[in-house]
């Protein structure tokens, strides 16, 4: 029953987007099921009875596939060789140290001075630590209300972030950006995520309010649209331009959702794409800004990738320094930029720190974002703390400058190597096509598959991309995403797989998938 509940939530959200299903007419009714009404206790809550905006709200990132992957591995410890692989490789979420990649050294130190700060009074503390970790705790720690990093942030009124981190941040932005930032726009969360749910659960009123978003998309976008109960209206990047986002299709998607009635609230850019991998060029985000600025909507900007960039000829941009340079005040562009310290170089998702940074409201709709924040009291003290680090990482001639600089680009470059493996690996298989991952961590390539593959897919009431990726995982123990939980143009087909398993495992992923692609061709070719 659940399986038809969701597939009516896939229809409802994506429209033409996914496959049509019907589901069983008892969804349909607004009575709870017979057995129910004559047992009290066994109706109180049923997948009737809950909200049905949770019914609509799809995570494909830690879907079926996932699920089915984390049973095989349970099967693996249970009963090795029992499988033709003997680990799951997970290429299916952006989780850097999940895979193996070692946290960044100077923000640790500086994490574990300032969680337990009686080791700053230990004369040993000065020949395991560096001097500027050691002197950036004393700085953080000073401007912790009593010094308690297990302590609420919000004394002093400050429920939006430390303030001090917030000048930190800000500061840090600054430098990027070469304009100024100002602290009381910065809003720190729990990673990226909740500011978003923030900025939908501001935005929508109700199914007739909008957002524009990409597709292919971050599902985090769906998810919360249909959660708050608006309405997701797409606009399809180009894959045949390296997934370029082209304004005539913008205007386009925005003219026909204003032709039904639909509000549209504000526009999604994610730069650098999330799944596609693309690096948007500056004249390009100077037209997304002048759209915005015409049609009256709000511009999120997920950035949450910005230090991942891995081509000599594209460069990061954020948009704040965009509407800057093109002349725009503070007040003219409502912009709300997002970013995390689960991505980047840094990887540090368990820590969930974050910021949204908010431009271009006015003072009445900034108290209701802070009333709306001071709900969830404060965010995590560490995960504010890492935030403020990523933003200000060591300069110039501290200590820990050399060192730092050394693992910040160690993981770039290979990070870099491995896209561009994976990349090689996709465009040499038979029917299928990859672009360039410009940035972030993902590969979006596509498949085209034989007809025989999708009549079986349909067979099993499966997507084909989904039908592919659960014989990809059950042959080889990869795990990738199918592209039907990202969006995609209708008929055709997708997976999304990140670089981040370790370089050295980077060769055998590649001979697995090989190896399972041939013979699922031959099995189902002509």
């Amino acid at each position: 029953m659940r399986r038809f509940a969701t597939e009516r939530a896939k229809r409802l959200l994506f429209g033409s987007l996914l496959a049509s299903r019907s589901p069983p007419s008892a969804f349909l009714c607004s009575s709870p099921p017979a057995a129910a009404a004559m047992d009290p206790a066994a109706g109180v809550v049923t997948v009737d009875t809950i909200n049905p905006k949770v019914l609509k709200c799809e995570y494909a990132v830690r879907g079926e596939i996932v699920s089915h992957a984390q049973r095989l591995q349970q099967e693996l410890q249970d009963k090795p060789g029992s499988h033709p692989f003997d680990e799951i490789l997970y290429c299916n979420i952006g989780n850097p140290q999940s895979l193996g990649q070692q946290p960044v050294t100077f923000f640790r130190e500086v994490l574990a001075l300032c969680d337990h700060p009686s080791l700053l009074d230990k004369s040993e503390t000065h020949a395991l630590f560096s001097a500027d970790a050691i002197a950036r705790a004393w700085q953080i720690l000073d401007v912790i209300p009593g010094r308690a990093t297990g302590a609420y942030s919000h004394k002093l009124l400050i429920r939006q972030g430390i303030k001090g981190l917030r000048d930190a941040i800000a500061a840090g932005i600054a430098d990027r950006d070469g304009f100024p930032a100002n602290p009381d726009d910065i809003f720190l969360t729990d990673g990226a995520s909740p500011a978003v749910h923030m900025m939908m659960q501001l935005l929508i009123r109700s199914e007739k309010d909008g957002i524009l978003c990409p597709i292919p998309q971050y599902p985090l976008y769906s998810a919360s649209i249909a959660l708050h109960g608006g309405s997701l209206v797409p606009y399809y990047l180009d894959e045949s331009t390296g997934w370029g986002l082209e304004i005539s299709e913008l205007k386009k998607q925005l003219e026909d959702a204003r032709s039904k009635g639909i509000t549209v609230r504000a526009l999604v850019v994610i730069n650098p794409g999330n799944p596609t991998g693309q690096v948007l060029a500056e004249e390009n985000q100077r037209e997304i800004v002048n759209f915005c600025k015409n049609e009256g909507l709000v511009l999120l900007a997920d950035e949450v990738y910005q230090e991942n960039i891995y081509v000599d000829d594209k460069k990061f941009n954020s948009f704040k320094k965009i509407t800057r340079s093109m002349g725009y005040s503070d007040d003219e562009i409502p912009l709300v930029s997002f970013q995390s310290v689960s991505k980047g170089y840094y990887g540090e998702c368990g820590k969930r720190g974050g910021y949204m940074e908010v431009t271009g409201f006015n003072a009445g709709v900034r108290e209701q974002i802070y009333k709306v924040a001071s709900v969830n009291l404060c965010s995590n003290i560490s995960g504010q703390i890492l935030a403020s680090l990523v933003m200000n990482p060591p300069k110039v001639g501290d200590e820990s400058y050399e060192s730092f600089n050394a693992e910040k680009n160690g993981i770039l470059s290979s990070l870099a190597r491995r896209a561009k493996a994976l990349e090689d690996a996709f465009n040499s298989l038979e029917g299928v096509s990859c672009n360039k991952a410009e940035g972030a961590m993902y590969l979006f390539p596509r498949l085209r598959l034989p007809q025989k593959a999708i009549a079986a897919a349909k067979a099993v009431n499966a997507a084909p991309d989904a039908f592919y990726a659960r014989r990809l995982l059950d042959a080889t123990g990869i795990v990738v995403v199918p592209g039907s939980g990202f969006g995609q143009v209708p008929g055709t087909w997708h997976v999304r797989c990140t670089i981040l398993p370790q370089e050295d495992k980077i060769p055998a992923i590649i001979s697995r998938l090989k190896a399972f692609h041939e013979a699922f061709m031959e099995e189902f070719r002509g």
